[in-house]
């Protein structure tokens, strides 16, 4: 017997707003590539990467400029919201859009399309803050990983809620982050690295901090755990 499921895109299970936020990443890094390999662009497309880096990544001398003089130039603010669509490479672009389309599903599925997009970008937002805060650095911050490492942050604060729920051991929630975040000590303490992973926790933190807001009941089933106790 014919299963109609069975004809419909594997895509369509993912929620819209996921779609998008990876959608752009992967269609401006289609662009880089197409540039760099001379199919679109002519000459002057091999730079685009590293022009788009310096015009939409945040810089943190371009922050310390802001708040030296006290000035905030829209072309400037708009970096945080667009330096997670630029990567430095294909490897470092697809692993992003496999995070945010693994584990924005889940998240996506469970909290509503502003409510995704609002835990992606101001997770991007407080990871560069704390970047530019914290460190004093000519590494430019970009790339979706603070923004996937919230959604990461709210797929914690689901499992921990659900784990709580059940009177399991609700710290087990933790464990995904615990290992990315040891892989990248590891991989920087081998093979050297540079202090962006302070923006990738902070987009976790912000990530799950939000989620008591945004997650659907969230407050109130945090409200209802603590009175068990």
């Amino acid at each position: 017997m014919h299963n109609p499921d069975a004809d419909q895109s594997p895509f369509n299970a993912i929620p819209p707003a996921v779609l998008l936020v990876a959608g752009v990443m992967a269609l401006v890094e289609v662009v880089f590539q197409a540039g760099a390999s001379g199919i679109l662009g002519g000459a002057d497309a091999i730079g685009w990467r590293l022009e788009a880096v310096r015009s939409y990544g945040f810089l943190d001398p371009v922050w310390d400029w802001m708040i030296a003089n006290g000035r905030y130039p829209s072309e400037h603010l708009m970096r945080f919201l667009t330096y997670p669509f630029v990567h430095g490479s294909f490897t470092h672009a697809a692993f992003a859009v496999v995070i945010v389309l693994a584990i924005g599903k889940a998240v996506g599925e469970i909290f509503s399309a502003p409510a995704f997009l609002a835990t992606f970008f101001l997770s991007s937002i407080f990871g560069a803050l704390v970047y530019g805060i914290v460190i004093n650095t000519d590494v430019p911050l970009i790339g979706g990983y603070p923004g996937a490492y919230g959604l990461i942050g709210a797929f914690t604060f689901l499992l921990w809620v659900n784990l709580a729920a059940v009177g399991a051991n609700s710290l087990r929630a933790f464990t995904l982050i615990a290992v990315l975040m040891g892989i990248q000590l590891v991989f920087g303490l081998l093979f050297g690295g540079d202090n962006t992973w302070l923006a990738d926790f902070a987009g976790f933190v912000m990530g799950f901090g939000l989620s008591f807001v945004l997650a659907p009941g969230g407050w109130a089933r945090l409200l209802e755990k603590l009175r068990q106790r």
